[in-house]
């Protein structure tokens, strides 16, 4: 990374940076090179200055650079010039949808909604007895939360969400004022909608035995700090920051500091109940229901917050697009209600259970029992395989030389293999030597060493093949 900031004729162009990592990519490549107009531009690169990391964390053209790295890897490379039907693409991030696919309750609230024609205009922050659900569901997960529907905004999605409160909190101030602090591994298009309002300071956040260590966050914070970004699980390691580091980290902020938690991994994994700082008034939720439950192309989700910045983020949601799809409240509600019964123990609902849904839905205890029964077994074994699938995977590339780093979270695996420092230059030799896709650590903000991700919500047989692959191959020479 120092190496392609070294020789940028402007370090501050990040297209200039982009095409010098992939340059020195295709050069090491050889004969195998796709793209010999980068390896040429690569090899007329001098050294022009010395580069200490602080510029690198610290430079607004570092985000962008990935950001542009992020989109080349899926539209040029993955998708692009390198596709092939052959490929075993452990790369995308998500669950295989085909395999695990929504709740087949939650489908009948999506087929409900649209046998009622329920997609008209709704209020901006989303429906009030969806909100309530949600609101509902977090207090049974937060200790001492009490949270109400003024406490709640559904959202299409987490990425639109975070770019939505970056712009809701940074918009009109200077953008030379203190940087928003942004902990490292992480997801570029987040940083991205935040580096485009306000200076980024990029943190690195180490990680031992699946924990997170937010020592450096803490470290970094000032009085003037804006805004904190931090994935409470990180991509692409899977390790968790405990609530006791959380606490640390609201309790040393300003409370002029916001703190976005994107929640977003935090699943398929021994998690259990969360400190009351997570309902700070400085501190603000996201979740999606693209991960947990295998639907990113609906963009659902939701965001917390304290009720007076909720109720001025309302004028901004109004204003800015109005409110998110009124098609999937009910799939929402219902998911968050049968949620919250499961974490409080419930095994058979009763009145109480009925009398939360309004009575125009028509339900009754039989019909509410049938469902949530299918729900609640469906969950399980949905839970229960993609776990055994990841750890089978931990075992597979262990025993195909992987440096793995077991997860404690996550449908995302991070390991490193023998003979690679460049995770990029890992992700096209083994593309072409083994067919297998793997997601290059540089595109979360790992800037050295060769660690990839493959996510492991896949089917068995194309994991169990990738992984025959890659044992097969990693004896061969990088360059064959």
């Amino acid at each position: 990374m120092l190496d392609v900031y070294a020789r940028a004729k402007n370090p501050d162009d990040p297209i200039e940076l982009r095409d010098l990592w992939l340059g020195r990519v295709e050069h090491e490549l050889g004969r195998h090179a796709h793209r010999p107009s980068l390896a040429e531009r690569w090899r007329a690169a001098t050294l022009r200055r010395q580069v200490h990391p602080s510029e690198v964390l610290t430079s607004r053209a570092t985000v962008r650079f990935i950001k542009e790295l992020f989109n080349w890897f899926f539209r040029d490379d993955l998708y692009g010039e390198l596709r092939s039907d052959d490929h075993i693409i452990l790369s995308s991030g998500s669950v295989d949808e085909q395999a695990w696919g929504l709740p087949e309750a939650l489908k009948d609230c999506v087929r409900f909604a649209l046998e009622r024609d329920w997609y008209g205009y709704s209020d901006s922050c989303g429906r009030r007895p969806a909100r309530e659900a949600v609101a509902m569901y977090e207090n049974a997960r937060i200790d001492g939360a009490v949270y109400t529907a003024d406490n709640v905004a559904l959202t299409m999605g987490g990425t639109f969400a975070i770019s939505a409160l970056a712009d809701f909190i940074l918009s009109g101030a200077p953008r030379e004022g203190a940087p928003v602090l942004c902990g490292i591994p992480n997801y570029p298009p987040l940083v991205e909608s935040i580096a485009r309002r306000r200076n980024v300071e990029l943190v690195p956040l180490p990680s031992r035995a699946g924990h997170t260590s937010l020592e450096p966050l803490i470290a970094a914070l000032t009085p003037r700090t804006p805004l904190v970004l931090l994935q409470t699980v990180a991509n692409p390691t899977g390790a968790a920051v405990s609530d006791a580091d959380l606490g640390r980290l609201i309790n040393a902020a300003s409370p002029s500091t916001m703190i976005v938690l994107d929640e977003c991994h935090e699943w398929l994994g021994p998690l259990g109940r969360c400190s009351q700082r997570r309902a700070a008034t400085n501190v603000i939720r996201v979740f999606s229901a693209s991960k947990t439950w295998s639907a990113p192309g609906l963009k659902i989700g939701w965001f917390l917050a304290d009720a007076g910045f909720m109720a001025d983020y309302y004028e901004y949601a109004s204003t800015t697009f109005g409110g998110p799809p009124s098609f999937f409240y009910t799939l929402v509600e219902v998911l968050a209600r049968m949620e919250r019964w499961l974490i409080t123990g419930v095994t058979e609902p009763g009145a109480a259970e009925v009398d939360e849904f309004e009575r125009s839905y028509g339900l009754d205890r039989a019909q509410l029992s049938t469902a949530y029964d299918r729900y609640r077994t469906e969950r399980r074994a949905r839970q229960d395989a993609l776990q055994t699938l990841r750890d089978a995977s931990i075992g597979g590339l262990a025993r195909a030389s992987a440096r793995v780093i077991s997860p404690r979270c996550s449908i995302n695996l991070a390991f490193e293999l023998p003979g690679w420092n460049d995770s990029y230059r890992c992700f096209r030799d083994l593309l072409r030597q083994s067919r297998v896709a793997v997601f290059p650590g540089i595109l979360t903000f790992c800037f050295s060493g060769g660690i990839v991700r493959v996510t492991t919500a896949r089917q068995w047989h194309d994991l169990s093949s990738a992984i025959a692959r890659l044992e097969a191959q990693l004896g061969l020479p990088r360059g064959r």
